[in-house]
């Protein structure tokens, strides 16, 4: 909701996608599905708040989680098509940094693959 109370597609998009991790976690699953400690691991994000953002996106229909028959038991998570269309987004974020935010000399860059949109 926007600061006047009406719905406002704009304002809750950013609300979620601000959201710490957010969109770490979208970015990771865009390349695969990916296991619970798989993601903690790519996206360095504590078990706690990973497992509370997991739970938020599949609610919205942004993942799904996959429970595996397996010993030990796996969970696997994975985009939907509306998680999917966030690639677009991450793309236009990857450009603009690529252009407005050139990593400062000493800083060494961070190896990610480059998305192609």
């Amino acid at each position: 909701m926007s600061s006047d109370g009406a719905f406002c597609p704009v304002y809750a998009s950013i609300d979620l996608l601000q959201e710490k991790w957010t969109l770490h976690i979208i970015r990771a699953l865009l390349e695969n599905p990916l296991g619970f400690n798989e993601l903690g691991r790519v996206v360095g994000a504590n078990p706690t708040t990973l497992a509370h953002r997991l739970e938020r996106l599949e609610r919205l229909g942004i993942l799904e989680r996959t429970m595996h028959s397996v010993m030990p038991p796996r969970t696997s998570y994975t985009l939907t098509p509306a998680g999917l269309a966030l690639q677009d987004v991450i793309g236009a974020i990857d450009r603009w940094g690529r252009t407005h935010l050139p990593a400062p000399p000493e800083e060494k860059p961070r190896r990610t693959p480059r998305l192609t949109a």
